[in-house]
């Protein structure tokens, strides 16, 4: 009995050990089996150099006016809506104007009475030449009628530039468009009062756009006229040329800023509105004092964490490591690093996989 016992124990103790070798066995094979690495796109940080120069603007309309009368009256017909596009000459704003039609008809009806006085008062002007060469009629006499259809002449140019003046302001009750394009604003509508100077209408030249913006003082010398430029609308993610077109000359009045124009050559193919904002980079020329090259890397390897912002590098035993930097200006797709990051460090563009600190990594550039 004492024999049995003694075995099975044996065997007992047999089986535990054999699950526990397996296990550590187990253990041991799992340690031993290598972590799997992530596969990273990486690049080295670029350079810009420090003459160039980042500014934001606004897209505006190469031409814009705002449509006003310089006549009171009732506005009647307003033929356009926001949107509509119109061509030169069309007519957009009808205001009425009956009072002056009948001011315009009792001009023509002075000047039709001024002209039939002239042509009395000529008649007998000739006639008394002809007396007074005869002697039947004094000197007097002829002054007097020559006086005469000076004074009638004179009433009927009074009366014409009367009604010249009428039609001048009749021009104001139908608004046309100075030039094509296409309407932005409706202030008022049919039946609403239009004053002089008041607002009707606003028109922007359709497909013509240029970029609007304010360079500091301290960069308006690496600028120059007719200069190219990179324009990038990121509610659009498009980048697209542009041509420096104008630099104003001071900024007396702009606090300091000098208000500089770009122009946009091929404006119809990008699909940009007016209103749109754009930040422009500006190859500028190297001046005295331009700082030194700055250290950029793309805005797509850039990591967000709370209030901190950073960049995963690859360390030389091929580990992501996150490294916290501090951000300068936005110039295009990068941006400057103003510290924490050294020319030589492997910055991860991309990873397939989700990538985190201390991971094993397979780099390719």
């Amino acid at each position: 009995m004492r024999s049995i016992r003694y075995t099975a124990a044996l065997l007992f103790s047999l089986l535990v050990s054999g699950a526990v070798f397996q296990a550590c066995s187990s253990s041991a094979k799992e340690q031993k089996e290598p972590e799997k690495a992530i596969s990273v796109v990486t690049t080295l940080p670029s350079t810009a150099e420090g003459s160039k120069v980042l500014a934001s603007g606004q897209i505006e309309a190469g031409q814009t006016a705002v449509i006003s009368t310089r006549v009171m009256g009732t506005i009647s017909h307003i033929s356009v809506k926001v949107g509509d596009k119109v061509t030169k000459g069309q007519l957009l704003v009808s205001i009425s104007n009956a009072d002056m039609l009948a001011q315009r008809a009792q001009a023509d009806a002075a000047i039709a009475e001024a002209k039939a006085a002239t042509a009395v008062s000529a008649k007998d002007v000739e006639r008394f030449k002809q007396l007074y060469q005869q002697q039947s009629a004094s000197a007097k006499e002829l002054e007097n009628v020559t006086l005469q259809y000076q004074s009638v002449s004179s009433k009927l140019e009074t009366a014409m530039q009367m009604r010249n003046q009428v039609n001048a302001m009749l021009v104001y009750t139908r608004i046309t468009a100075p030039f094509s394009g296409v309407i932005t604003k409706k202030f008022m509508d049919a039946g609403s009062m239009a004053n002089p100077g008041m607002p009707l209408l606003a028109l922007e030249q359709n497909g013509n756009f240029q970029v609007v913006m304010s360079v500091p003082e301290s960069d308006i010398a690496k600028i120059k006229q007719g200069a190219t430029v990179q324009l990038s609308v990121k509610s659009q993610g498009i980048t697209f040329p542009g041509t420096i077109s104008e630099i104003s000359p001071s900024s007396q009045f702009t606090g300091g800023q000098y208000g500089v124009k770009v122009a946009i050559t091929d404006s119809k193919s990008f699909g940009i509105k007016a209103g749109m904002y754009v930040n422009v980079l500006i190859p500028g020329e190297k001046t005295k004092g331009t700082s030194s090259d700055r250290m950029t890397v793309p805005v797509a390897a850039i990591v967000n964490k709370e209030q901190l912002t950073g960049v995963y590098v690859v360390g030389n035993d091929h580990v992501a490591l996150l490294r916290w930097i501090r951000l300068g200006k936005q110039l295009g797709d990068h941006v400057e690093v103003l510290s924490g990051l050294a020319p030589t460090d492997r910055v991860v563009m991309s990873s397939p996989e989700r990538i985190y600190n201390g991971v094993k990594v397979n780099e390719s550039k």
